[in-house]
């Protein structure tokens, strides 16, 4: 409810709360249909849909950071990484990190944690991506926004075109991340001032909620009994193996990963 307040301010199309009964657990919400934007999405109509998703990220990335939220600190941004090794390398793939790999895994977290507390801070949904738009007016609906923290400038944008469910050619991709990187520097949004070191962050960044995400889909496997999640794992794979192809200072998850399907395989 109080995220659904403060977005509110945002101008943006959050469910609206007409009355609550927080004792018990009721609230009676506006209804903003049933149609997400991943129900209707395609090659065709991705360019309207994402240029309103922009828009309604671009307006609470603007609002001031002075509600009682949490940050994206050392200690969520490790808690997150530590759900790869504990859930899919242990639980799904069998495998226990010898003394290398988790060196190896050591320097990769530390240079991903690096690189998000290095980034400006705004308003972060955190899983603003196409399965919690609603395709409704004013576009989108924006749901799921429960867990949002102030933190790293890139996450949201880098959710919205690296999404779990669909996969975007890169240059499309590319030719997104830069018309929001211009809108936002416009807007005094504190994106990075030169694109590469923008594109560089949200590459990195996304590294880090790919890790994640992998370990999530193990986990829903694995603890909770639901493993059709798994099945989009490659797709995170691929994210990763795209942008370490572009990021030298990755090679160590380059190394770890090789020796983790290796020893997969075996």
């Amino acid at each position: 409810m109080d995220i659904a307040f403060l977005l509110a301010k945002s101008g943006i199309n959050v469910p609206k709360i007409y009355a609550e009964d927080l004792d018990r657990g009721f609230l009676l919400l506006n209804d903003l249909g049933n149609k997400t934007y991943l129900d209707v999405i395609d090659s065709e109509n991705a360019d309207d849909l994402f240029k309103d998703a922009l828009q309604a990220l671009l307006a609470y990335q603007q609002l001031p950071m002075v509600a009682p939220l949490p940050s994206y600190d050392v200690a969520l941004l490790r808690r997150e990484l530590e759900l790869f090794p504990e859930w899919y390398v242990k639980q799904e793939l069998g495998i226990e990190f010898d003394a290398a790999q988790q060196m190896l895994w050591q320097q990769v977290s530390d240079l991903l944690i690096d690189s998000a507390l290095a980034q400006p801070k705004v308003l972060v949904h955190r899983d603003f991506m196409p399965r919690n738009l609603m395709l409704s007016v004013p576009n989108p609906g924006v749901l799921d926004f429960q867990d949002a923290v102030y933190g790293p400038v890139t996450y949201d944008i880098t959710c919205l075109f690296k999404d779990a469910f669909l996969s975007w050619p890169e240059e499309r991709v590319l030719a997104w991340q830069q018309d929001y990187w211009q809108q936002a520097g416009a807007l005094g949004i504190p994106v990075q001032p030169d694109f590469e070191e923008f594109r560089r962050a949200s590459d990195l960044m996304g590294v880090q909620r790919h890790l994640k995400v992998i370990g999530i889909f193990a986990r829903i496997c694995h603890r909770d009994g639901k493993p059709r999640y798994l099945a989009d794992v490659p797709r995170f794979f691929a994210y990763i193996d795209a942008v370490i192809a572009r990021r030298p200072e990755l090679v160590e998850l380059d190394v770890l990963l090789a020796s983790l399907r290796s020893g997969a395989t075996a």
